[in-house]
């Protein structure tokens, strides 16, 4: 069953409501039944709907609501996109977005359902916030994270296919804007976010094993990200490689990216999606290799990468 299909999500949306007013403004997935069986009058469901939809959470957050909306990734960063800059962040509302179906979750229904631009379009945004969390237990402590903030955030939580259950290690305190380091090594940095976690954690004990030693970083806000430890890591590495399922063009790596050029110091190799549509179908594991995203493609990359050094 999806991750988000179960309760924990709702759960944490409740939490929040324990000690803020907060309303769901959904799309007709049928994602928020438990918050809307539970607190009928606090869902609202605005169909498929999503500029719609965050003009109507907008408006609720005008009169002081904390407003979570449940969407489709690719459908409320595109379609929506005008809505949450202007009516949204312009406005410094508190809407919290939790976009489902990200990267090529929904795989077999094509190009138009792939979300593979979201984090580059949201982080363009003046004042919003980007997570993207790498496991069940990221998700709860993001979504606690968000609500304590004033201001909109874009949540991508993956968990349709991909596999979101807790990471061994994975266990550091939460908080907006700090990376967690997984691994320590001195020979290459592997930064890695939301499902991409996983992989890095399975390259890094295959590497490890050829004695390369990698660090890993769970990047798991791109906005505002860790500009110290990107700093760090070109400064005590000989590379970053950065991970993502998403397009390599403004997601993880460009932001990363950006970092490294104005530091001055240090070489980035990106991995993410090519700078193309994924038009091929299939299974989602099947997407993910066909885009060098799996964790041997990625061992291969990197193995190839050292030996040029």
């Amino acid at each position: 069953m999806a991750y988000f299909d179960k309760p924990e999500i709702l759960e944490a949306i409740k939490t929040l409501g324990q000690s803020t007013d907060v309303v769901v403004v959904s799309q007709d997935t049928g994602a928020a039944d438990w918050f809307g069986n539970d607190f009928p009058v606090e869902h609202f469901d605005a169909g498929i709907t999503e500029q719609n939809q965050i003009g109507i959470a907008a408006g609720l957050a005008h009169t002081g609501k904390l407003v979570v909306v449940l969407s489709m990734a690719p459908f409320v960063s595109m379609r929506g996109f005008e809505q949450i800059r202007d009516d949204c962040a312009y406005n410094r509302k508190n809407v919290k977005i939790i976009a489902m179906f990200t990267g090529l979750e929904a795989s077999y229904w094509g190009v138009t359902h792939h979300s593979i631009e979201d984090i580059a379009l949201m982080r363009t945004i003046p004042g919003m916030t980007v997570v993207v969390p790498a496991d069940a237990n990221e998700i709860s402590q993001a979504i606690a994270a968000v609500g304590a903030i004033e201001g909109p955030c874009y949540l991508r939580i993956a968990g349709w296919a991909a596999d979101m259950s807790p990471l061994v290690g994975n266990d550091k305190p939460f908080a907006l804007g700090k990376s967690t380091v997984l691994r320590e090594g001195n020979r290459l940095t592997l930064i890695a976010t939301g499902t991409m976690v996983r992989t890095a954690l399975v390259v890094q004990e295959a590497l490890a094993a050829e004695g390369v030693p990698l660090r890993i970083i769970n990047m798991h806000t791109i906005k505002p990200i860790d500009h110290e430890a990107i700093v760090r890591a070109a400064q005590e590495t000989e590379l970053i490689v950065t991970l993502e399922e998403h397009s390599t063009i403004g997601g993880l790596g460009g932001a990363v990216a950006e970092i490294v050029a104005e530091l001055g110091t240090g070489r980035v190799v990106r991995l993410g999606i090519p700078d193309r549509f994924v038009t091929e179908v299939g299974q989602y594991d099947d997407l993910l290799k066909n885009c060098g995203l799996d964790a041997a493609s990625v061992i291969s990359t990197i193995q190839h990468l050292l030996k040029g050094r």
